[in-house]
């Protein structure tokens, strides 16, 4: 009970805690005068990535953590520096800018001799790097020492996050990999069971308002599609023969594969589209979630100018519809992980079907997932 009260207690506090993006708000509205706050611009810079980790301010002075820049220009070769050096873009240090407009911005930008402007090589420790580093530590952390409590006597039923972590295990191999993967499900154990819990983790820390949590990690394209191309890779590098004999030579009418091989194009065509769709649909849910908290909030000082009482109630009503969209995004965090675990654990399933039996002139599926 004590756990219980302990969990929902910190629950309130992250969900109710002051937000940055609040203060950040008002700090974009007191900078531009009092004047009418840009929402679509101030959702799309808050999605993106920066060089800092932007905690609070006050509309004089902000509150961050310069993160490391690490460059390479073709000019003056290597480059390390702190990103305060470039002041949130308003000032260059080494040639080098922060820009604020054309297909480079908000990337670091290098001036040349002639006033012209190239992007360097950039491998900077940006705020979703860092969060990705910081989730992916903790994430060991926490497997760690479950394993270590359950190690001590795996009989006994455990309980708090040794409990918690097992159950979560045995539920994505019996439920998702087992019956997706087929009989050497346990080759693909480890890589499906981190997928799960690397993006629950980043999920979940994406949601929590204060440092260390709050980047956009699964919402950013570039990290999905990291993942996306891991699946790819393990899909097709431990694919069954039988599997390929279906792609280039399937089982249809031979005018659908000579002399134009349709059923072979649309096949290989089908081997990008899957990854593909991992990628969007994980990316597009999170940033989508992301971008409805960032507008109620917005709703505040977009309804200043409305006067007291209309701004009061849209103040209660955006802060009451942001504490549930919090709430439902800590669902969807968990079915989106749950989501992307098993469609890869269904694509690895379909790679490892077997040749054909033909038994009394029909044919069967050895060891295919569907088949027990």
């Amino acid at each position: 009970m004590k756990q219980r009260l302990t969990f929902i207690a910190l629950m309130l506090i992250t969900l109710l805690s002051p937000s940055p993006v609040s203060a950040s708000l008002q700090t974009d509205e007191e900078a531009a005068g009092g004047g009418e706050l840009n929402v679509k611009e101030m959702i799309l810079h808050h999605l993106a990535d920066s060089y800092e980790w932007h905690i609070t301010g006050n509309g004089e002075r902000d509150l961050s953590i310069p993160l490391p820049v690490i460059l390479h220009s073709r000019q003056s070769g290597w480059h390390l520096f702190l990103s305060s050096r470039l002041h949130h873009g308003e000032v260059s240090y080494r040639g080098f800018s922060i820009a604020s407009e054309g297909k480079y911005a908000g990337k670091i930008v290098e001036s040349l001799p002639g006033g012209t402007i190239a992007r360097p090589l950039d491998i900077s420790l940006t705020r979703n790097a860092a969060s990705l580093l910081f989730s992916s530590l903790l994430l060991i952390l926490l497997v760690l020492s479950a394993a270590r409590s359950i190690s001590r006597d795996p009989l006994k039923p455990k309980k708090g996050l040794g409990g918690l972590m097992e159950m979560a295990v045995v539920m994505i191999e019996d439920e998702v990999i087992k019956p997706a993967v087929g009989k050497d499900y346990a080759r693909y154990s480890p890589y499906l069971l981190t997928l799960f819990f690397f993006i629950l983790i980043n999920n979940l820390m994406g949601l929590i308002p204060i440092l260390p949590g709050g980047a956009n990690v699964t919402g950013n394209i570039a990290v999905t599609l990291v993942m996306a191309v891991a699946t790819f890779l393990v899909v097709n590098f431990t694919g069954s023969k039988e599997y390929y004999r279906e792609i280039f030579w399937p089982d249809v009418p031979v005018w659908l594969k000579v002399p134009f091989p349709l059923m072979p194009i649309i096949e290989v065509v089908g081997l990008f589209t899957k990854p593909f769709a991992l990628m969007i649909r994980l990316f597009a849910n999170i940033m989508a979630g992301h971008a409805i908290v960032l507008g109620l909030t917005s709703l505040i000082f977009v309804s200043v100018s409305l006067g007291a009482t209309i701004n009061a109630s849209m103040t209660a009503a955006s802060v009451l519809f942001t504490v549930f969209i919090d709430f439902v995004e800590l669902l969807v965090a968990f079915i989106q992980a749950y989501v992307f675990t098993l469609l890869s654990a269904v694509f690895i399933g379909l790679a490892r079907v077997e040749p054909h039996i033909v038994r009394n002139g029909e044919h069967s599926t050895a060891n295919h997932p569907t088949h027990k």
